[in-house]
């Protein structure tokens, strides 16, 4: 083979290489190796994957805040068509106990109001019956419709009892209208331990905020409806007519004024100025009696401070109830006297308030002559 033939040889293979390398950058380095397509495939594969994940994530993010949303919304829609009922079932134990203590109580009057309050009870429970509560709470609901049923029940018995009271003693029928009226008692019972209290627990294991489970509270003081209690308006009643009229002795025989402060007692007269050390801690206390026979309500005391003529303070306070020939006791304590009523002569007057029937004012009321001074002045 000649010379020139080899050299041709060479050229030939030496060409390609030398366009390769004026083909590459200077300063390049070595060529990276180009990835198999299969890695390009499984890298777009992960990255596809991976934002599959984030909008299931994000998807089930807000399905579960519209579910909460929703629920939350069930709760509020049923809580808030539950507390009209309450309140107004509630709002009739009020008028219960003020009717009771009513000067014009009568009794046809009270079978009256205790038949209609009985009634209206019964439409809160067959409008309770309409309310469409969440399932969690389907139970405790049958404790509203309980509740309201008690009351209607109890209503319903009282009126009832009233209506047949005229063959019995004052004390058979007090014992009856008490048992009866356990009813109503009863049924604030089931409405917070077995409605209330477990409804609240059970938003709170839902998780639900700012929905609240009602309350309705239909006797607020239990002595109302004590066998005591009733024997009382058993015995105003016997004194009133049906028209109203009352009849019988009635009155207040005022029995005592004293001043009391430090420890200290004083009696007030009506003939001798009593000296009065004016302190935080001084209190008046009224004593009187019902002289009549027969219960009063609402019988009320008024004290008045009196300087040249003037009434400059004046102060009145309730008795709830006082049976017949009871003594009891009005403290009039926080007395804020003005500058006027120091260091000049002045009176203090008590009166006992006129109950119906009443007719002897005389023994009532006093004014009693006093001289105020600063304590420690």
């Amino acid at each position: 083979m000649s010379t020139f033939d080899d050299d041709r040889e060479l050229e030939f293979f030496e060409e390609p290489r030398a366009r390769e390398a004026a083909r590459r950058p200077r300063g390049s380095g070595p060529r990276r190796p180009t990835p198999p397509p299969s890695a390009v495939a499984l890298a777009r594969l992960a990255g596809l994957v991976a934002l599959a994940i984030a909008i299931v994530v994000g998807l089930v993010f807000w399905v579960g805040a519209c579910q909460s949303r929703s629920r939350d919304k069930e709760y509020a829609s049923y809580m808030n068509g539950l507390q009209p009922i309450a309140q107004s079932s509630a709002r009739i134990g009020t008028d219960f106990t003020n009717q009771l203590s009513a000067e014009s109580l009568t009794l046809t009057g009270l079978e009256t109001k205790l038949e209609q309050w009985s009634r209206e009870e019964q439409q809160y429970y067959e409008a309770a019956q309409r309310l469409r509560p969440p399932g969690p709470l389907q139970t405790t609901h049958q404790q509203v419709l309980s509740g309201l049923q008690l009351r209607a029940l109890g209503l319903a018995g009282l009126a009832d009892l009233l209506g047949r009271s005229d063959s019995k003693s004052t004390s058979t029928v007090a014992g009856e209208l008490a048992g009866e009226a356990q009813l109503l008692t009863a049924s604030d019972i089931v409405w917070k331990e077995l409605f209330r209290l477990p409804a609240t627990q059970t938003l709170k294991e839902h998780g639900v905020t700012g929905v609240i489970a009602p309350s309705s509270q239909f006797v607020g003081n239990p002595e109302v409806v004590t066998a005591g209690s009733f024997s009382v308006v058993l015995q105003r009643l016997s004194s009133q007519t049906s028209s109203g009229k009352v009849t019988g002795l009635h009155g207040s025989q005022l029995l005592s004024t004293k001043a009391v402060a430090g420890g200290k007692t004083l009696t007030l007269t009506t003939t001798t100025p009593t000296s009065i050390d004016v302190s935080a801690s001084l209190v008046f206390k009224v004593a009187f009696e019902d002289s009549g026979n027969f219960p009063e309500v609402n019988v009320p005391v008024t004290l008045s401070v009196i300087v040249s003529g003037k009434t400059v303070f004046s102060k009145t306070r309730k008795v709830r109830q006082i049976t017949a020939k009871q003594q009891t006791t009005v403290s009039f304590p926080n007395m804020r006297l003005p500058g006027s009523a120091f260091a000049h002569s002045a009176s203090l007057r008590v009166v006992i308030g006129k109950v119906p029937g009443e007719k002897r004012l005389v023994n009532n009321r006093a004014t009693y002559p006093v001289f105020f001074s600063l304590a420690g002045g």
